[in-house]
């Protein structure tokens, strides 16, 4: 009897794996013994042959597979840290049946690894690039209990279900009929849903006609394809190379960007709340709640070289909630206190009414401090013409699909 030893590029390879579930652990992102078995036999590095092995394992790294004409993202390989965190949400059994929206492949087999060899698991996309490449990788990595189907995701897969769970790795900013008919009553869908320009990875369960949150965490995906597709648009205020500054627009008013332009080049007004946050807390679910309580509240986009030439103090990838009235805006911002590891919130305007925008925002953050930090958020999705007697009052985002509601405690 021969036997195969390994090669130096596959135990390089199982090393490399095993530190990327190791820093997941660290992380939190994976918690159940299952999902960390998973991430433990999955060959993800197969899946992107162009990326160095090591960037491959990295937890933090989403490889991007495809853009579009314009260079938008439109397919990648998501971060090991978001799939497990999507993952752990889906509560996922053996034997069930899985849909998952949105292929490239890896998170396909992790779903294929909880579920087992009793289990099925559908993967969907829209582009037959991403399909192609997908059935690739599962054929090479072993797996045949996952089906890929190439088809807009909008009408789910009715001949597949129902589904005990559904796992959408693209951003949605609506629930497509289909979605909500195919899944189990009592059935999980983890979708990234954007909400007034805000993205979180919920974790819904399906009651009867509606869906109700039972937990959601920060993330950011490629947009839905398709008959789904809703981007943001972009309110642009500042246009010079490397220092971009852009209003993200979902359902908020049209915006001067003109005046706002302007004001942003006059002198700014600073109000600290007197709020702090540790150096490793989220300000996730202080952002939904100013978007719950404000009404014109989008996110304002800059470039690093924005900041760097102090047009901005606070520049993020996913935008900073920004207040706009007229030709007056404010921000959200921090500072780094004397105490170590800490920050104080504020806010900075600019405009005629900058200062009383800086103080309405420092106002909510205080009023987020003191009636809703330790809550989290509880988000609904009815169907489109539900009355309005049978949803919850709170902050209501209308979709062609549906209504959804943010409500707090």
């Amino acid at each position: 009897m021969t036997t195969t030893e390994p090669n130096q590029s596959d135990l390089a390879a199982e090393q490399l794996r095993d530190a990327m579930v190791q820093h997941l652990i660290e992380l939190g992102a994976a918690r159940d013994p299952r999902v960390i078995a998973a991430f433990r036999a999955v060959l993800r590095h197969l899946a992107t042959p162009d990326v160095d092995v090591a960037k491959a394992y990295d937890a933090e790294f989403a490889a991007v597979t495809k853009t579009d004409a314009t260079g938008v993202d439109i397919s990648s390989v998501s971060a090991a840290r978001v799939q497990a965190m999507q993952i752990e949400q889906a509560r996922i059994q053996p034997g069930m049946t899985i849909l998952e929206i949105g292929s490239g492949g890896p998170n396909a087999a992790y779903l294929a690894e909880m579920v087992g060899a009793d289990g099925r698991v559908i993967t969907m996309d829209i582009d037959p690039d991403v399909t192609a490449r997908a059935t690739g990788f599962l054929q090479a990595a072993g797996y045949r209990n996952v089906t890929v189907l190439t088809a807009d995701a909008e009408n789910g897969a009715p001949d597949q279900g129902p589904f005990d769970r559904i796992v959408v790795t693209v951003q949605a900013a609506d629930i497509p009929p289909a979605w909500m008919h195919q899944l189990k009553e009592g059935g999980r869908l983890i979708v990234p849903l954007r909400m007034r320009g805000m993205t979180r990875t919920v974790a819904f369960v399906r009651e009867g006609d509606r869906l109700v949150s039972d937990g959601f965490e920060l993330c950011g995906f490629v947009p839905m394809q398709g008959a789904g597709e809703n981007r943001v648009r972009l309110a642009v205020l500042h246009d010079v190379e490397d220092e971009e500054i852009a209003l993200r627009l979902d359902g908020h008013p049209e915006p001067d960007a003109r005046a706002l332009a302007e004001a942003l080049h006059s002198p700014r007004a600073t109000v600290w709340s007197g709020v702090t946050l540790g150096g490793s807390e989220s300000n996730e679910h202080l952002d939904l709640w100013l978007t719950t309580a404000l009404d014109n509240l989008p996110l304002m986009a800059a470039k690093p070289g924005a900041r760097k030439r102090g047009l901005v103090t606070s520049a993020s990838p996913l935008g900073v909630p920004t207040l706009v009235d007229g030709g007056s805006l404010a921000y959200r911002t921090v500072r780094a206190t004397d105490a170590e590891d800490r920050y104080e919130l504020g806010a900075i305007g600019h405009g005629p009414h900058g200062r009383g925008l800086a103080e309405r925002l420092a106002s909510e953050i205080r009023t987020w401090d003191r009636e809703h930090r330790n809550d989290q958020a509880r988000i609904e999705v009815h169907p489109a013409g539900t009355p309005d007697d049978r949803i919850p009052a709170g902050r209501r985002i209308e979709r062609r699909h549906t209504r959804i509601t943010i409500t707090w405690p």
